[in-house]
């Protein structure tokens, strides 16, 4: 039976009172990692609105081995996705080949690999089944979009849950998978049937929130001090409450919610906080589990002052999108206020003016000053085009997702392409063909 009926049964604003009773069935998770990967390690460039934070070289093996290591003692492991993304399409091909190499180091594990050659195969199945308007929002190109692609291979194969881990993370728990289950489908006391949830990330101490002094340069940017704070529920009862703030790298959706609702691909970054804002508007929650974590390990930003534009094109653009969201009759209207103490003082109407103000402060302060000046001469401008721009997109791709989901539920031609009962010819698509030895 499909997880999807059709549109109507997943109109917007009523997706959960329209769930499937749940309680009780065993769930197959598949676990999905997106992993990012650049030429060679270099300073981030250019000015638009994506850039990854900290792509791994193509020579390098980056986090992606420890991680898959701990997944080898996860119980109950089925099914193990790997989206690659690369800075560059000169690289998209040795990014791929790269994880595949890293991956042939664990044999147990039952993992296939999504790049560019799926890519071709999905987008061509997608204009076959008349989606080819939406073919832009599933791409290899945005945090948003390589979750929407992952949310694509889990629906074509029948997976009843999703759960996200990033390519940087580490699980010491061997009931991590038993853990994101628990809970979902259970129905809360507002009524609300618990449809997504997020962990949290913790260092090697344990340690989840990280309070320090912030210095005078952001006096108008306390965005880790807001966001500490929201972490704050992780300690308080009850174990798992609606929350404001998600991390990707350690979050679970069930299908009956990812298959309505997708990620946002014009989203800079912060595409996680950005789907507890979008399930909001489609009249549910996502949730926050105070016993399920895993060891974050990011490596260390190549530049403050990118990741800095990055968040200014992330939250002008989602002030906008709130303010856009007002004239859709059939969404929830989700204020600034109800979103405290974090993400709501980054999407309110002054964040304009604030970002501006920082950029100048912060480069005041010596560090990356030209990037900075840039950024509050041209960067807080560019934002601005972007988000008035792009912000009414996603609600029409929204509107065409639960189709289309609906539609690869377990395809068969693209089914057997990810199972790999039917296989792509990578040589003939890359030109790297197989050395012939000569004749003797």
């Amino acid at each position: 039976m499909r997880a999807v009926r059709s549109v109507e049964r997943y109109h917007c604003g009523r997706l959960y009172a329209l769930c499937l009773e749940m309680e009780g069935v065993p769930l197959e998770p598949c676990v999905i990692i997106p992993t990012f990967w650049t030429r060679k390690r270099s300073r981030p460039a250019g000015e638009g609105p994506f850039q990854y934070d900290h792509p791994t070289p193509i020579d390098e093996d980056g986090t992606l081995p420890e991680c898959l290591r701990s997944l080898e003692s996860v119980e109950g492991l089925e099914r193990v996705v790997l989206i690659v993304a690369a800075t560059h399409e000169s690289v998209e091909y040795a990014a791929e080949d790269r994880v595949r190499e890293i991956l042939a180091d664990f044999p147990g594990l039952d993992a296939l690999v999504v790049g560019p050659a799926e890519m071709g195969s999905l987008h061509r199945r997608m204009e076959q089944l008349e989606f080819a308007d939406v073919l832009d929002a599933v791409t290899l190109g945005s945090y948003g979009a390589v979750r929407n692609v992952g949310l694509m291979v889990a629906a074509t194969l029948g997976c009843d849950l999703v759960v996200f881990v990033d390519d940087d993370q580490v699980i010491t728990d061997p009931s991590f998978l038993a853990r994101a289950q628990e809970g979902i489908g259970e129905q809360t006391g507002k009524g609300k049937r618990v449809l997504a949830k997020s962990g949290y990330y913790t260092d090697e101490e344990g340690r989840y929130q990280f309070v320090t002094d912030a210095p005078w340069y952001d006096m108008l940017w306390r965005q880790d001090e807001a966001f500490t704070e929201a972490l704050g529920a992780v300690a308080r009862p009850p174990r798992i409450t609606p929350s404001t703030v998600a991390m990707g790298g350690c979050l679970a959706i069930h299908k009956d919610l990812y298959a309505s609702v997708p990620f946002d691909p014009w989203v800079a970054r912060g595409e996680d906080v950005d789907y507890v804002i979008n399930v909001r508007m489609h009249g549910g929650d996502v949730f926050l589990d105070g016993e399920w974590s895993v060891i974050h390990q990011p490596p260390k930003l190549p530049s403050e002052a990118a990741a800095f534009r990055q968040d200014v094109f992330r939250f002008v653009y989602e002030h906008r999108k709130l303010e856009f969201s007002k004239s859709q009759v059939d969404l929830r209207q989700v204020a600034p206020e109800s979103l405290m103490p974090y993400p709501g003082p980054f999407v309110e109407g002054s964040v304009v003016w604030r970002a501006r103000a920082t950029a100048l402060m912060r480069a005041l302060a010596g560090k990356e000053p030209g990037e900075y000046l840039r950024i509050a001469r041209r960067g807080v401008k560019q934002a601005n085009e972007y988000a008035r721009d792009n912000c009414e997109r996603y609600f029409a791709f929204q509107r065409r997702w639960p189709m289309l989901m609906d539609r690869l539920w377990e395809d068969v031609a693209l089914k057997t392409l990810f199972t790999g009962e039917r296989r792509i010819d990578r040589s003939a698509i890359t030109g790297r063909f197989p050395v012939v030895p000569p004749e003797r």
